[in-house]
């Protein structure tokens, strides 16, 4: 019997909530080996600075560089991959650069305050960073979308600064992300990557200047670097494998659920892929669909792994029970491919991202839809919001106290007393005497 493309589960039948579990686990765990080359490479970067970064880039890339300012790419040269690049690639770039920009106008944080009637004045003061670092993978893994959705978010907040990072193997630059990078605004471009790029934004070195927060995705070594220098700066997230999860009421054509999953799937191996509907007769047709259009994918080999090891097509009784299941799974992505999506969108509680429509696919949101695509994996949208303007944003509150606030002095005093905190007391009855 030839193995199924996909698992196939039933949320009613006995032993499910095992199986889903076991499909869901997936933990980014640095072995001992990676946890320890990146400590010794943020040591020699916060200890030796340019050279340290310099004789990594030279052994992991292949520079040839005699200095880190080197690999600084003027933001003439990021023009010059704009203007080159294909008319139809550079239009599509800046129409998604637009809508991500008017999103993300949106989010958008102003200052306020409010005086009360004996004077005193409460607020908040909303300020960007005022640096910002970003990590954009090279090679194979370069996406010039990524780019966009991390530096446009950045720019609106008003944060002054963008310095970015992509590591150019053997020299290699890629041409697009060159000007992504162009249209969103970037300052200072450096060609380095790995452990030692993030190191470098984190503490600085005598070229590269120290960050605020670094944001942006890469590979376990960048992803293990991030979690070593956390609290030197502010970080975006650690961001696991894509997740798309379906809910369909089965009048949606096969293909297009199909393609669908086939979209995050063809991301990587670990990428997963789930649809949940009540209908068995429309998860068989889907199951035939991905059987049927597998083969026609350019990453095929790659999708095929996603889907066998960790992808499901679930049946559930009804579009309550989905809704249930979704809020179990707290998905990155959700599409709601039924009749009515507003009527299932009170009861969606925890999803990165949602989808709502037939006509609504995913991969929108990847590229150009405005919406960031810089989101919870993982079940972590149970407690994290993708990547916005508030990132770059910082809040500090504004307390002004007027000669007549006499009632809050004399309660400050009250509860630090009962603290036995007899400085914090007297700081108040000093300006406010009991009587």
């Amino acid at each position: 019997m030839a193995e199924s493309i996909i698992h196939r589960l039933n949320a009613d039948a006995e032993g499910f909530d095992a199986e889903l579990d076991a499909l869901l686990a997936w933990e980014a765990v640095s072995d001992a080996a990676v946890a320890n080359a990146v400590e010794s490479i943020v040591e020699a970067v916060k200890t030796r600075g340019d050279d340290a970064v310099l004789d990594y880039t030279r052994q992991f890339d292949g520079s040839t560089a005699s200095s880190l300012s080197e690999l600084e790419l003027p933001t003439a040269r990021l023009q010059q991959a704009l203007d080159a690049i294909d008319s139809e690639l550079k239009a599509a770039l800046e129409h998604a650069a637009e809508r991500i920009r008017q999103y993300h106008a949106h989010q958008k944080q102003e200052s306020w305050s409010y005086a009360e009637a004996d004077g005193t004045v409460l607020g908040q003061q909303i300020r960007p960073l005022d640096r910002a670092g970003l990590y954009v993978p090279g090679g194979k893994a370069a996406y010039p979308s990524s780019v966009l959705m991390n530096a446009i978010p950045a720019k609106v907040a008003g944060v002054p600064e963008l310095i970015m990072v992509s590591p150019t193997p053997g020299g290699k630059l890629n041409e697009v992300v060159l000007a992504a990078a162009a249209i969103a605004g970037v300052d200072r471009f450096f060609a380095i990557g790995g452990a030692q790029a993030v190191a470098a934004l984190a503490y600085g070195t005598e070229t590269i200047p120290r960050v605020d927060k670094i944001v942006g995705p890469g590979n376990i070594y960048v992803a293990t670097a991030k979690r070593q220098v956390f609290g030197q700066v502010g970080l975006d997230m650690i961001a696991g494998p894509s997740e798309i999860l379906v809910v369909c009421d089965g009048k949606t054509d096969p293909d297009w659920i199909a393609m669908d999953l086939f979209s995050q799937a063809e991301h990587d191996e670990d990428a997963q892929s789930i649809l949940i509907s009540p209908d068995p007769a429309f998860l068989d047709a889907v199951e035939q669909s991905l059987e049927r259009l597998l083969p026609t994918l350019e990453r095929a080999a790659i999708a095929g792994v996603s889907l066998r090891e960790r992808g499901a097509l679930v049946q559930v009784a009804d579009m309550d029970a989905a809704v249930e299941l979704v809020n179990r799974i707290a998905p990155e992505h959700l599409e709601l491919s039924v009749e009515s999506p507003q009527a299932l969108l009170p009861n969606i509680r925890h999803a990165g991202a949602i989808f709502m429509g037939r006509y609504t696919p995913e991969a929108l949101g990847d590229y150009c839809a405005g919406p960031n695509h810089v989101l919870p994996t993982s079940g972590t949208s149970r407690f994290s919001s993708p990547l916005g303007v508030y990132d770059f944003q910082k809040r500090s509150s504004l307390i002004q106290c007027s000669a007549e606030a006499s009632a809050l002095g004399h309660t400050a005093s009250v509860l630090a007393r009962s603290e036995s905190l007899t400085a914090h007391a007297r700081s108040a009855e000093l300006r406010w005497p009991r009587k």
